[in-house]
């Protein structure tokens, strides 16, 4: 296990390396709705109309690229042996009160009046859920899985839902990556799972950091957590795409999500982890930017063109 780092908040979050050179091209970048704008690719005043701020239109050219993100995530992950699954949208509270603390359940989570179900806020919640209850075959291990969903998030007391674009919304889509294994596995596919999301981000050429989460800035049930950042020309500054965190036994003990070896009586309880792989639209924001032209058209990379079309740019 790595050195625990020590903090009151993220302000004292901790930089582990980068990957890329954060490039700040001489010409000017705009603004990410402009450019999505530019293709016809975005409308948020409809949004607005039909379902308030946070929401928005995706069309044309934007939205397949956003399709194509997801779409070539899901295959990266299956390329690394990972199981991929479309899991349930909604989930029970017990499930909710066993893989998240009742502050961040309060701060995220929409309920569903008049049922006991709330929809997800990230596809974590109910893959983990999947396993509730189970004792697993210690010989069966681990359960690498990869999920697509929606996510539905309130963001309480969040800033930024009032601003132009999609950084803060209340429905992304995302690709998602979660591993239940044994106790002495865990902290390597903990440095997998981050550094999977890495190589992606740098395939489509997006220079990222990873940032070491101090202990003022882990959640509840969080043993360690690293986040994932991309570079923004425009802000010449990094801003979060993605989390990784182990939360060792913490949602196996709310869930009772135990291993058995053959021929032992004795159970255990498993290591739970999860990690974005890549979730549009913000993510569109860093691939928008970083392959921006100065004549205004974006580069598509090449692992994206078969996902569109054979497209070279927009």
């Amino acid at each position: 296990m790595k050195q625990f780092q020590f903090g009151k908040d993220d302000s004292e979050n901790v930089e582990i390396q980068k990957y890329g050179e954060p490039v700040v091209p001489n010409y000017e970048i705009p603004y990410h709705t402009d450019i999505m704008e530019k293709f016809s690719g975005i409308d948020l005043d409809s949004a607005r109309e039909v379902a308030g701020n946070g929401f928005y239109y995706l069309t044309g050219n934007i939205a397949r690229l956003h399709s194509s993100i997801i779409s070539y995530a899901r295959d990266f992950m299956i390329n690394k042996g990972f199981t991929y699954t479309v899991p349930p949208f909604m989930i029970r509270q017990d499930v909710v009160k066993g893989v998240m603390s009742f502050e961040e359940m309060d701060a995220m989570m929409y309920k569903i009046e008049g049922e006991d179900l709330y929809l997800i806020g990230t596809s974590e919640h109910s893959m983990i859920g999947k396993f509730k209850g189970k004792i697993l075959e210690s010989e069966k291990m681990p359960y690498a899985m990869t999920s697509y969903s929606p996510c539905f998030r309130k963001e309480k007391g969040a800033h930024g839902i009032e601003e132009r674009g999609v950084y803060r919304i209340h429905q992304f889509e995302k690709q998602e990556m979660i591993v239940v294994c044994e106790p002495e596995d865990s902290y390597m596919w903990y440095d997998k799972m981050w550094s999977y999301t890495v190589e992606l981000f740098r395939s489509l050429k997006i220079p990222v950091r990873t940032l070491e989460c101090c202990s003022g800035d882990l959640a509840d049930l969080k043993a360690k957590s690293v986040d994932v950042e991309a570079w923004s020309p425009r802000q010449k500054k990094y801003f979060e795409v993605g989390s990784c965190s182990n939360l060792t036994d913490a949602q196996a003990r709310r869930l009772g999500i135990k291993i058995k070896k053959k021929g032992e009586k004795q159970s255990y309880f498993a290591h739970t982890l999860n990690n974005t792989v890549v979730a549009p639209p913000r993510m569109l924001i860093a691939f928008l930017e970083n392959n921006y032209q100065e004549d205004g058209s974006v580069l598509v990379p090449e692992v994206l063109r078969p996902y569109m079309g054979g497209m070279e740019k927009l």
